[in-house]
């Protein structure tokens, strides 16, 4: 295994031509690089900072075996590797002198490369969050089901989505990966995000989905305000999305859990998801103590 065998550009277009099939293989496990590689083509993507993305994928014998791509500030995403293939992209982008923040991929991966980066940088890993991909498998109503329904935001909820996209943010410790305001009016255009609303029609709950890539598409995120929570919202509004991404033709809805979160876990599989992989997310500090 080479380093020169990963293939770097900044070219979306050039990266879907030569990765688009290979992440189309095994759209569940690759919902992340799927959607946002969809939302860079399409320009629906606004990363913040200055930075261009870092797209990249492996290929051996004419054969894609792997990906991965940052859009900055965020860290790296990989797709599952061995430890050779690790070893491998941690060698390029090293002598290329990038700056990789952190590694989010399959809990395997993640730990495989974290410590293939600190070999060639003397970067300390720390891990940051554990995250279970689930896959819909028969979608069951939740019971009791809250009061209230369920209503798709409109141009009328933008300061709601706004302010609870920074409240999401927030409370799952991640930085926002693009403008608060961009996000909610590329959601409100596409209608890709509902409301669970009271019967008196205020919203108590949201769940928002990505766009259908390859057959499958991901709910996310989903938010309750922490005054709100304990009441089933999120599960309601949860099994909405679920049912009208179905409905338009998903073959897979998937979603993220964080594993130190059992609640929003068990009520996944409440709702009828099992689990696909655990993935983890590392940070790395620099050995000269910066990030």
């Amino acid at each position: 295994m080479r380093p020169d065998d990963w293939h770097l550009t900044d070219d979306i277009d050039s990266f879907l031509a030569r990765a688009g099939d290979f992440l189309r293989s095994r759209p569940a496990l690759h919902t992340i690089p799927l959607t946002v590689t969809e939302g860079l083509r399409t320009r629906e993507a606004h990363p913040h900072g200055a930075e261009g993305p870092l797209l990249g994928f492996l290929e051996r014998a004419g054969e894609v075996r792997a990906a991965c791509f940052r859009t900055p500030p965020r860290p790296l995403n990989v797709t599952p590797l061995d430890p050779g293939e690790s070893e491998a992209l941690a060698a390029r982008l090293s002598a290329l002198g990038l700056t990789v923040p952190g590694v989010i991929a399959d809990r395997d991966t993640a730990a495989g490369f974290a410590g293939a980066w600190q070999r060639h940088t003397g970067a300390t890993p720390t891990l940051d969050s554990r995250r279970r991909l689930y896959r819909l498998d028969a979608l069951a109503t939740p019971e009791p089901r809250p009061q209230g329904r369920a209503r798709v935001a409109g141009e009328q909820d933008r300061e709601q989505l706004v302010g609870w996209y920074g409240d999401f943010t927030a409370a799952v410790g991640a930085g926002a990966a693009t403008d608060a305001t961009s996000w909610a009016d590329t959601r409100i255009t596409h209608g890709r995000v509902t409301f669970w609303e009271s019967p008196h029609g205020t919203p108590v709950s949201m769940a928002g989905v990505t766009p259908m890539v390859a057959g499958q598409v991901r709910v996310a995120p989903v938010y309750t305000p922490a005054r709100l929570r304990g009441h089933g919202y999120a599960g309601a509004v949860t099994a909405e999305v679920s049912r009208a991404a179905l409905a338009a033709g998903a073959a897979e809805v998937v979603l993220f859990a964080d594993l130190a979160n059992p609640t929003s876990n068990r009520l996944y599989q409440r709702i009828g998801y099992r689990s696909v992989a655990d993935f983890a997310t590392y940070a790395f500090r620099a050995a000269s103590g910066g990030t």
